[in-house]
């Protein structure tokens, strides 16, 4: 079987290098060979069954530069089905590789798929997880970043290194346990440590050192300068970073360059990503990167070690202390994040040249988060609907016009306004090209985090207290950030502008994983009336079918 699908995604790629209508001829191709197994990790002391990209945990990083073509080989040796999904990267045109359930169909114990991706028009920093089941909680994920083209100006001079710095809660409980836990309507409970790239305390090192590598300039001890990718891949909490002795300049958040700010600590919600920049100008010793919990009962943290060059030792300095139940402080640092203006983006044109606030919406969008239980067991909800996941992938249905599989429609585009929750496989239709309003309105007690696939959006509003008409008065229309996954902080809203310019079907969901898990997603499906490729490519040649599609026939190689 799996020699059939190398020989059939070795067709596939003939077909795209040769086809001016998928891929431009001048795009690169970067080609990955991935195997997926289990291993034993103990990232916090105890033994327990990791995912393995490779051999590896965290998985291997992705490396590539705007409109490159990824050709991605994933071999799954689970005893289990298997996605892999990607953070931020838009998929433009083409939600099949999505990788998640409601697109892609799970690639079977021994078998294998080629994941054929394209960066179009992107920059930034993202990362990859693996989608099903509760496998995100065993690892395989991995990070992105996405350079800029060497013709594209970049508003700071080129870094000394570029670290991925994954952060995240963690579970010494097995993933198969956990996923128990959650089937029979039991809590997860607060995580029992913190990691740093897989790592706890002081387990990763970073690297660097002082030199006349200058971006600090006339300053005593000018040293070089870091980029850190930062993203916050855990399953349940909110963290906050921070680095001994230094502040961090932030340059961009997931794909935006931004205004750059100086901060002494960040807060990163729940599949959140920013790019630092960080200056080694500090006396040669090792000092901390530390990270905590934020919005929780207690507090629990982890460090890595920043080595300089010749170090003398541990710095003598205090570990530096952090924020931790405090909502203001965290909503004005969010507010403070603007886009870079003036800035190239993925293209040499400025970021501001396009005007998001003078786009007149056409229609406007409230998803409000509640928790519920049905049956007898606790579920999660988005205006009252609580997904669950059909036999057969949405998009797989879609495509072959599969009766029975979901209806468009089956949740409403605000609030039921009534209590409780109900199952159902949710889908919300939308039209090509129109220009929405969303606000998510948490009335919760805890912070949510949200994430939508295949789009970027404008974040124009966050506030406390219930989200009216009025409180556009105080949008950002000018320089909000343009970024993917948003949180909405307890008992308020975020609001954001979205253009649908991404024919497919999109995944919208809490990053906050058991919610996900429990019903707390739903489908946007974004439809046009064209069968042009322009607007949409068909069903990749390659495409594994499942569920009610399955034996059919995707299209000829």
């Amino acid at each position: 079987m799996a020699v059939g699908n190398v020989v059939a995604a070795a067709a596939l790629l003939l077909f795209l290098a040769t086809s001016a209508l998928l891929v431009a001829g001048d795009d690169p191709y970067r080609f990955f060979t991935w195997t997926v197994t289990y291993g034993d990790i103990t990232p916090l002391g105890v033994k327990q069954q990791g995912i393995l990209i490779n051999g590896q945990f965290p998985g291997p990083t992705i490396e590539a530069v705007t409109n490159d073509n990824l050709i991605i080989n994933v071999f799954n040796k689970l005893n289990d089905p298997f996605l892999i999904s990607w953070n931020g990267i838009q998929q433009r045109r083409n939600s099949f590789e999505d990788g998640v359930a409601g697109t892609t169909c799970p690639i079977p114990p021994g078998g294998n798929f080629t994941y054929i991706l394209q960066v179009k028009d992107q920059i930034g920093t993202y990362f990859y997880f693996p989608s099903l089941a509760f496998h995100k909680a065993a690892g395989g994920f991995g990070a992105i970043r996405v350079l800029s083209r060497p013709m594209i100006p970049v508003p700071f001079p080129p870094p000394a290194a570029d670290y991925p710095l994954l952060i995240g809660d963690w579970y010494k409980t097995n993933h198969t346990d956990l996923k128990y836990m959650l089937d029979s309507g039991k809590a997860l409970g607060f995580p029992d440590g913190l990691l740093i790239n897989g790592r706890s305390w002081d387990g990763y090192t970073f690297n660097v050192q002082q030199g006349n590598k200058i971006f600090v300039l006339n300053t005593k001890n000018a040293g070089r300068t870091y980029r850190f990718r930062i993203s916050n891949v855990g399953l349940s909490t909110s963290l906050n970073i921070r680095f001994q002795g230094h502040t961090m300049t932030l340059v961009e958040v997931e794909g935006s360059h931004t205004m750059q700010t100086t901060y002494s600590s960040l807060d990163v919600h729940l599949g959140q990503s920013y790019s630092v920049l960080l200056t080694a100008d500090q006396p040669a010793y090792d000092y901390a990167v530390v990270v905590s919990t934020r919005f929780t009962s207690k507090i629990i943290s982890t460090t890595a070690v920043l080595r300089y060059s010749g170090s003398a030792g541990k710095s003598p300095a205090a570990l530096p202390g952090g924020p931790t139940i405090q909502i203001d402080w965290s909503l004005n640092q969010a507010r403070s994040i603007r886009w870079n203006l003036t800035a190239s983006g993925p293209r040499p044109n400025p970021q501001g040249s396009y005007h998001y606030g003078m786009v007149t919406t056409t229609r406007t969008i409230r998803l409000a988060s509640s928790s519920a239980t049905v049956n007898g067991k606790q579920r999660y909800a988005v205006n009252g609907v609580s997904h669950v996941n059909p036999d057969t992938p949405l998009k797989v249905a879609d495509y072959y016009k599969i009766a029975g599989v979901f209806s468009v429609g089956t949740i409403s585009d605000s609030p039921s306004g009534g209590g409780g929750a109900y199952l159902q496989t949710a889908v919300m239709g939308a039209s090509y090209r129109d220009y929405v309003e969303i606000v998510f309105e948490n009335p919760e007690n805890e912070v949510q985090s949200w994430h939508i696939d295949g789009y970027a959006f404008w974040v124009v509003g966050m506030d406390g207290g219930k989200w009216s008409s009025a409180s556009r008065q105080g949008y950002n229309l000018r320089d909000a950030v343009s970024r993917y996954t948003v949180q909405v902080y307890p008992n308020s809203w975020t609001a954001i502008y979205m253009p649908l310019d991404n024919v497919g079907m999109w995944n919208v969901r809490s990053e906050n994983w058991a919610r996900q898990y429990l019903g707390q997603q739903f489908y946007l499906r974004v439809w046009t009336s064209s069968t042009s490729w322009r607007d949409e490519y068909p069903i990749p040649k390659n495409a594994l079918l499942c569920g009610r599609a399955a034996g059919r026939r995707t299209r000829p190689l």
